[in-house]
């Protein structure tokens, strides 16, 4: 349970009993590309979408108000068909969590999908099913939603988001059957079937390893000993190295790289010598083309 490992590494001492929505998660449609339509559509659509992904109770866990995941779904409509309800643009995915004795938030997930495409009419309700695929966009807002808080539970224990993948591959299974773009395997390196797959593939399923590693046994250790927790981080920095060699195309790879490349440059900037060196000789095969920031990396804080 999600709880009982954040009362553990907070050092709780009363049980969190209080059952609510597992997400706080902020919602903003621009629609500045659309041009000479009644804008109000955009308006209801951003309600119901807020209301769909913050008021549904997407797992049996307990959550108290200041556990609720911080996330931000933002979309940008850059099509839209009004005859039809038909709109299409891109979605930024956004989700961080707390790091131990700190005020500071780390970003878990930093992801755009460029393949957003939906019907909706103004006022339409949106309805979530576990069994069926009432939408296209309920089922790319449940993916998003089990996404984030997979990652979040993964981030506190090893495997812990175990139900929430099991959850994602049936909406994937589901969603794939009909025909909806996005959703199809090998239809394209950074689609949702890519993102599952990047995660739950044998090969690639480390990456899961490495979100526990270098946030439970990395950040969350650097307020009571930097210097272990920057060593934590380094050595599953080691796992991306691994991943590249059996699939130097997974979209878990910039999945990392667009959530932590500048956190990295900030963890390491008063890091020792060979920490800096080890960590930008992980990073620079896999990265080419971030020279900028994995040189701030090497340098460290002195040189800067």
């Amino acid at each position: 349970m999600r709880h009982t490992a954040i009362a553990i590494l907070m050092l709780l001492t009363t049980a969190i009993t209080a059952a609510g929505q597992e997400l706080n998660c902020k919602v903003e449609i621009n629609s500045e590309q659309i041009q000479g339509t009644n804008k109000q559509v955009f308006g209801t659509l951003q309600e119901a979408i807020n209301d769909y992904m913050n008021t549904n109770k997407w797992t049996n866990a307990q959550f108290s108000p200041n556990e609720k995941i911080e996330c931000t779904l933002f979309f940008t409509i850059k099509e839209y068909d009004e005859g039809e309800g038909k709109m299409a643009g891109d979605l930024q995915i956004q989700s961080t969590r707390p790091v131990y004795n700190s005020s500071y938030t780390t970003t878990l997930i930093n992801f755009k999908d460029n393949r957003i495409e939906f019907l909706y009419r103004e006022n339409e309700p949106l309805v979530y099913s576990e069994t069926t695929m009432e939408s296209n966009l309920t089922a790319i807002l449940n993916f998003y939603a089990y996404l984030i808080i997979a990652m979040d539970f993964d981030s506190f224990s090893p495997r812990g988001g175990d139900p929430y993948f099991e959850r994602l591959e049936s909406i994937v299974h589901l969603a794939q059957s009909s025909g909806e773009s996005g959703w199809k395997a090998f239809e394209d390196t950074k689609n949702r079937s890519a993102v599952l797959s990047s995660m739950t593939d044998p090969a690639t399923t480390t990456m899961r390893d490495l979100t526990y590693q270098y946030h439970l046994q990395g950040l969350d250790q650097m307020s009571v000993s930097p210097d272990k927790g920057r060593a934590n981080i380094t050595k599953a920095l080691e796992t991306l190295t691994k991943i590249y060699q059996v699939a130097p195309m997974s979209v878990a790879l910039s999945m990392f790289k667009d959530a932590k490349l500048d956190e990295l440059v900030n963890i390491y900037s008063k890091g020792t010598q060979n920490e800096r060196e080890r960590a930008y000789d992980i990073l620079s095969p896999l990265y080419p083309t971030e020279q900028t920031r994995l040189n701030q990396i090497k340098k460290g804080e002195e040189n800067r």
